[in-house]
């Protein structure tokens, strides 16, 4: 996609042409397209490219030469065929390296799995049989990590994910390592444990038909898997354009750049967030389209820069070398969009008019469910909805009833009076002291 506009960086209207008629092969065949369109607004994504350096060797460089190992990118790995019987090595263990990796195993005579810091390895069933996000992702954690210091909040998600199994143990992570990943994946320690998944340390160098590790070992190889992240561009965008923002923290609220003369363009989904940019991305898109319906308003200029300084300044105290890669806490981003949209729910006041929503709001999952109960977009069974998740998590599994004669709901509506207090003061006090929601890539899922 390219465009074209007005006077530099203060456009108004925006020319799009793109080569989804003409450009690469697609899995599916391209719609008919124009050549070119305008538009008044656009809204865009940022393109990936993966970030494969060039890695020194023997007599060629891996990334730019042929003569060496076969390599490939996570970007362009697409299955396990043609690495049956083959010695891979998978470089990066993020979640796609982790997956890779897995899925390779079944096929490859061994897979080597080249990590630089400490990776902790999470499940995506979490207690008592719940998706890990549903636990995790709750208000009343988010009070917590507010409330507790970061250490200590940092100490007993070691000890949380040591529970499933010592990591130590594995080579994969030590509660002594300061820059460490969080991947999901259930079937990676089985991998390790039954040898089909070798852990190994940073790559040194390749040779023509091996790769030598930092600890002085070495490994045949036949192919290398690159899967060491993206590096976000928009090739599509002028120079006036792209100079405007280096990375998210440069944009108003990660999406406007703050100097366009109207708010015309809006970039979705250049967010990190500790839960998931898909429920992200729709919150920024419905703020944006209101913004472009007119619904809502940007500020001034001079305080969309302010904001974007205050930002940078949180950047700054981080002492991150990679600002680019920072996490942004989810729940405390979502409910700052949602305040712009006006769509943010007020769980004080529902403590007042519905405590049961309340409380199934604060102890319960932070879902996209909360941010359609008020403002545009509402739904008339958001409430219905919230109340009954749980249930309606475990009821694709109910194919076989059993018979449980404990009846806990007694207990539950005590606790329900108990935590009304807790409630009503982590509110007040999370509206008086919010903390940035800026976080360092290291421990950013704690």
């Amino acid at each position: 996609m390219t465009t074209s506009g007005g006077s530099g960086a203060l456009l108004t209207q925006w020319t799009v042409g793109g080569p989804a008629c003409t450009g690469r092969s697609l899995p599916t065949p391209p719609r008919r397209c124009p050549a070119s369109a305008t538009f008044p607004a656009q809204k865009t994504s940022p393109t990936s490219y993966p970030t494969t350096n060039s890695w020194s060797t023997s007599g060629c460089t891996l990334g730019t030469s042929t003569s060496c190992s076969t390599y490939a990118s996570s970007r362009e790995y697409r299955d396990a065929e043609g690495f049956q019987g083959k010695r891979v090595l998978v470089i990066g263990v993020g979640n796609s390296g982790g997956d890779i990796s897995v899925e390779l195993s079944r096929v490859a005579a061994k897979v080597f799995l080249s990590a630089r810091s400490s990776t902790w390895v999470v499940s995506r069933i979490s207690s008592q049989g719940f998706p890990f996000d549903m636990v995790i992702t709750t208000r009343f954690t988010h009070f917590l990590y507010w409330l507790l210091p970061s250490a200590i909040m940092k100490r007993i998600g070691f000890w949380k994910f040591n529970s499933w199994f010592n990591h130590t143990n594995y080579g994969l992570a030590s509660v002594k390592s300061s820059k460490f990943n969080i991947i999901i994946n259930e079937e990676l320690p089985f991998c390790i444990l039954s040898g089909t998944v070798v852990l190994k340390p940073n790559v040194k160098e390749f040779t023509e038909s091996s790769a030598v590790f930092e600890d002085g070992t070495s490994e045949n190889i036949d192919v290398v898997v690159f899967t060491t992240g993206y590096v976000f561009s928009f090739p599509f965008l002028e120079d006036s354009v792209r100079s405007l923002f280096k990375h998210s923290c440069s944009l108003y609220k990660c999406i406007f750049p703050a100097q366009l003369e109207k708010p015309t363009l809006a970039i979705i989904g250049l967010v990190q967030l500790t839960g998931s940019v898909m429920v992200g991305a729709e919150m920024q898109a419905r703020w944006v389209t209101g913004i472009f319906a007119g619904s809502n308003k940007l500020p001034p200029v001079t305080k969309m820069m302010a904001d974007i300084s205050k930002k940078e300044k949180q950047l700054a105290k981080s002492n991150s070398p990679e600002k680019a890669n920072m996490w942004i806490n989810f729940i405390s981003y979502m409910d700052e969009i949602a305040s712009c949209a006006g769509v943010k729910p007020r769980v004080l006041r529902l403590l007042l008019t519905d405590p049961r929503l309340a409380l199934t709001m604060f102890f319960g999952p932070c879902s996209p469910y909360q941010y359609r109960l008020v403002g545009r977009g509402r739904w008339s069974g958001a409430r219905s909805a919230i109340l009954t998740q749980w249930q309606r998590a475990l009821k694709p599994l109910q194919t076989r009833v059993l018979d449980d004669s404990s009846d806990s709901s007694s207990s539950l509506r005590w606790l329900c009076l108990l935590a009304l207090p807790a409630v009503l003061v982590a509110g007040f006090l999370l509206s008086k002291y919010p903390r940035p929601w800026w976080i360092p890539r290291a421990g950013s899922h704690l």
